[in-house]
């Protein structure tokens, strides 16, 4: 069992549909004992050369992972309202029509149940791997008239050859910029905010430190400090608050939440606990007159 803070100023405890608890917190989740001596040995980097290759073949990488799971790998994600409540909040009426950017948009995972239950939402979506992108379109659920979706490296491909810029009312960034190199990170960024009208918001939910995928990963998979491969060649990286912020401020955003969701998985009969360590944030487009964002 894992050790944490578990003051009531710390933590924000909110039991969750699928039976796991949920915890807001500014503070890292803690290591065991025997976690922190696991990362302690695991200081071995993959070598240079196949860190080159990975980086080369990133996006043959997730269309073979496509290719092998097509549209069955993640679960529709129906909470992004329940957690997300500024995509309704950012409305200065109730029918106002949204222009929101799912930047990484898989195979329409959130994207579709986002459409389906908010009629006033036109979506950019685009996506690394053109598979991905040619599975969003097959769904019989995708209207040109509600979405638009596109194939993009978010690190060097421009978003205003698609979009026009400001004009986009809401991004969401959900489990994407883990799978981007750390060096990358911030032109994804950078991308992004030409097309976020001011005062507007990025909203961020990835992979925090010491989530239980961290811990799972075998010696040789890593690749830099809290950077790892798959055995697929996908990789993923697991934030902290403070990466997160810095990030972020440094291309111009200001940060409006910035906290880590933990969550507790039990299964009480084989008295098995699966920490999960996300990290969930809003962070702003500076703007110059009042805005409802």
């Amino acid at each position: 069992m894992f050790q944490e803070n578990t003051s009531d100023d710390c933590l924000n405890i909110i039991p969750t549909e699928d039976g796991a608890f949920q915890k807001s917190s500014h503070s890292a989740r803690i290591l065991s004992p025997e976690e922190a001596e696991k990362l302690a040995k695991d200081q071995v980097l993959v070598s240079e050369f196949k860190q080159l290759k990975l980086e080369k073949e990133a996006q043959k990488n997730w269309d073979l992972f496509y290719k092998r799971n097509s549209t069955n790998f993640f679960k529709d994600r129906h909470w992004t309202t329940r957690e997300f409540e500024e995509l309704k909040g950012c409305r200065e009426f109730a029918d106002q029509k949204l222009t929101i950017l799912e930047a990484g948009c898989g195979v329409g995972n959130c994207l579709f149940p986002l459409l389906e239950e908010d009629l006033n939402i036109f979506a950019y979506a685009c996506d690394f791997s053109p598979r991905a992108v040619e599975y969003v379109k097959k769904n019989a659920l995708y209207s040109t008239e509600r979405c638009q979706v596109f194939q993009c490296d978010l690190t060097k491909d421009d978003l205003l050859k698609t979009i026009p810029a400001d004009s986009v009312d809401v991004v969401t960034l959900i489990f994407v910029l883990s799978a981007v190199h750390p060096d990358k990170m911030h032109l994804v960024l950078r991308n992004i905010y030409k097309v976020l009208k001011p005062g507007k918001c990025v909203l961020f939910r990835d992979y925090g430190l010491y989530d239980h995928a961290m811990l799972r990963f075998k010696s040789g998979s890593k690749l830099g400090e809290n950077f790892y491969v798959r055995q697929d060649g996908t990789r993923s990286f697991f934030f902290t608050e403070e990466f997160l912020s810095q990030l972020f401020k440094a291309e111009g955003y200001e940060q409006v939440v910035n906290e880590y969701v933990r969550r507790e998985t039990i299964n009480r009969k084989e008295d098995l606990c699966v920490p999960r360590v996300f990290l969930q944030g809003k962070f702003q487009k500076p703007f110059s007159k009042t805005s409802s964002c």
